[in-house]
């Protein structure tokens, strides 16, 4: 009963508590187990001294009660008990708001999974693009961080093995992170009434090790090799099954393309009409009207389906919001392509230099040589005397060459109508057209 252990399989077993899978279990069952000892402890001590007065200062008739005067305590002891209980207090405040930030705060080397509820089930999605309903699969001894979103109500993802409960949201992002000690098997509820199935609202916590964990991920899982379930895709024998896995990046690129988000923004830190993607995700920009904000899921999904809410500073109010338009996967992936690019170094804008008015260029003049006057093709001869030029005649000048008409054509001059050969006589051969004609002027 001395072995730490002992004691907390004892305590956890006496409050009918599930078993610790986590890592931070056990830290918060001893939180747990410290608040309600001490409660019992107090009730106790309180309860002990209920039943001393109530034997010391019991009715002892007129003359014996004359006799008995009322105790003093001293200051100090009320201070001390004061002070005690202060310190008690601010004790278990300070341990909870520990574990809190740590909860709250997931290690850098995370494998984020995202999460979408809705009425009633839970969706997970993986980077390397695979998917599950109802199963989460995990890796065992590699923290996990979910990232959740709702599609219609409030729900609340449950795990009581791993002493975590965090409300999923529409239209907000919210996080939540974990570690499994080892492979198994673990309830997932729902702890936020969410409807009429809010009971069926269940699903499992599958920990693998890493090799079936990537097997898991590559479609190739053996139900053989591990004892945790594994609910495999039925196998399709024609051509329409299926498509092969795509990783969340890949399909934010799909679907950045596909939503016109390339129209204004870059991926490659080039200035545009919005905030390049490059190196955006983790860092903190400036906003219009002042402030500045941590580029996060939380801002990025804002950004997307309020983008009205905060604007980034330098940058004009013109995109439409998403609302509607983007599934949670959609918007899950485009976060994700965000998250790749957040080691590429953004370009610095160029700045453009304008020649001067006197040396500007025609467009589409730029690295031509300059122009040169025109010289005249042919060589006009002169009018003879007292005849007026060609050109004011709206004749050709002397020596051009006069196009012919076309083969079929037909002008009809003052005595009737001439063909290019002669005059028309009669009817065109079988199988041609007839002539066009057209007024001479």
């Amino acid at each position: 009963m001395n072995d730490p252990a002992s004691v907390n399989d004892w305590l956890r077993t006496m409050l009918f508590l599930p078993p610790q899978a986590s890592t931070m279990a056990e830290s918060i069952d001893h939180l747990h187990m410290l608040v309600i000892l001490t409660t019992m402890a107090g009730s106790a001590a309180v309860g002990l001294m209920a039943v001393f007065f109530v034997i010391k200062y019991r009715h002892k008739g007129p003359q014996k009660a004359e006799r008995d005067r009322a105790p003093t305590t001293p200051p100090r002891v009320e201070w001390a008990l004061a002070l005690g209980l202060f310190g008690l207090f601010f004790g278990l405040w300070v341990i909870g708001f520990m574990q809190f930030v740590r909860l709250r705060v997931a290690p850098p080397d995370s494998y984020d999974i995202y999460v979408t509820a809705k009425q009633w089930m839970w969706k997970f999605a993986y980077q390397e693009g695979a998917h599950s309903i109802t199963t989460l699969y995990v890796p065992a001894g590699r923290p996990v961080k979910l990232i959740m979103t709702s599609r219609d109500v409030i729900h609340s993802f449950y795990v009581p093995d791993f002493r975590i409960k965090e409300d999923v949201i529409p239209g907000r992002y919210t996080t939540l992170w974990f570690e499994v000690k080892e492979p198994g098997v673990h309830d997932i509820l729902c702890a936020e009434y969410c409807g009429t199935n809010h009971s069926t609202m269940r699903g499992q916590v599958v920990a693998l090790d890493a090799a079936d964990f990537a097997r898991f991920l590559g479609r190739g899982l053996d139900r053989t090799a591990t004892a945790a379930p594994f609910r495999q895709e039925p196998e399709v024998a024609t051509s329409l099954g299926p498509s092969a896995p795509m990783s969340l990046v890949r399909l934010g690129q799909q679907v950045a393309a596909q939503q016109g988000c390339l129209r204004c923004h870059t991926l490659d830190g080039t200035p545009h009409i919005g905030p390049t993607w490059a190196g955006l995700w983790g860092a903190t920009v400036p906003l219009k009207g002042g402030g500045r904000v941590l580029v996060d899921e939380a801002y990025l999904t804002e950004s997307m389906m309020d983008p009205m809410a905060r604007i980034r500073d330098g940058y004009q109010p013109v995109m439409p919001t998403y609302l509607g338009r983007l599934r949670p996967a959609e918007t899950a992936a485009l976060i994700e392509l965000i998250k790749s690019l957040a080691e590429v170094r953004g370009q610095e804008p160029m700045q453009a230099t304008l020649p001067h008015a006197d040396e500007t260029m025609p467009a589409g003049a730029i690295g031509q040589p300059p122009p040169q006057p025109a010289q005249p093709l042919l060589q006009h001869a002169p009018a003879p005397p007292g005849e007026p030029a060609a050109a004011s005649q709206g004749l050709p000048p002397p020596g051009a060459v006069v196009m012919p008409a076309p083969a079929g054509h037909v002008t009809v001059g003052p005595n009737g109508p001439v063909a290019p050969n002669g005059p028309v006589g009669g009817a065109p051969p079988p199988g041609q057209p007839p002539p066009l004609v057209e007024e001479a002027p």
